[in-house]
């Protein structure tokens, strides 16, 4: 039995000889991921205020409204985004039916962008005032689609106001909201 266990060993040391010496590994791969963030989200910037002008009874007032910025941080590969506008009554003193002036009589058209950057189509609501819309429910102001990353659109809308017959005297005041989504 001694000698099959040493015939064994001088086997297996033969062959170890034979193989050469071990030969280490000159490559080895890492798998490394990262986490890209957004700059930030989706906002929209107005005028705090505006005064469009004045005029009498069964007039239209017009006026631009200033700038209106859509900045998209979103940093997606669909940055798609519809920019909206809707109107209040505008009113003076108590509001009663001769000092308000009603949201149907409020017209909007936002004209071309101003300004653009990044990639895809940016699309006016209303790119001429022969386009002005009644914005006494919410209407498309500006779009966007395609492209991917960052973006933004301003533009500088202007506000029609179709005065009716029997409102009094007064500064009126309403509400333009724009929203992005």
């Amino acid at each position: 039995m001694r000698r099959k266990l040493l015939a064994g060993a001088v086997g297996i040391a033969a062959a170890l000889a034979l193989a050469g010496p071990a030969v280490a590994d000159t490559t080895g791969d890492t798998i490394v991921t990262l986490t890209v963030d957004a700059a930030g989200g989706l906002s929209i910037t107005v005028p705090a205020t505006a005064n469009i002008g004045h005029g009498v009874e069964g007039s239209s007032i017009s006026g631009q409204l200033g700038p209106v910025t859509v900045l998209d941080q979103r940093g997606s590969l669909t940055p798609n985004w519809t920019a909206t506008v809707v109107s209040t009554d505008f009113t003076t003193g108590g509001g009663t039916s001769g000092e308000t002036i009603p949201s149907i009589n409020v017209l909007y058209w936002s004209g071309p962008a101003t300004a653009t950057a990044g990639g895809g189509t940016f699309t006016p609501g209303q790119p001429t005032s022969a386009q002005q819309v009644i914005i006494n429910v919410p209407r498309t102001a500006m779009s966007h689609s395609g492209g991917t990353g960052n973006n933004f659109a301003t533009w500088n809308p202007t506000l029609v106001v179709n005065v009716p017959i029997g409102t009094v005297q007064g500064v009126y005041t309403g509400t333009v909201t724009h929203s992005v989504f």
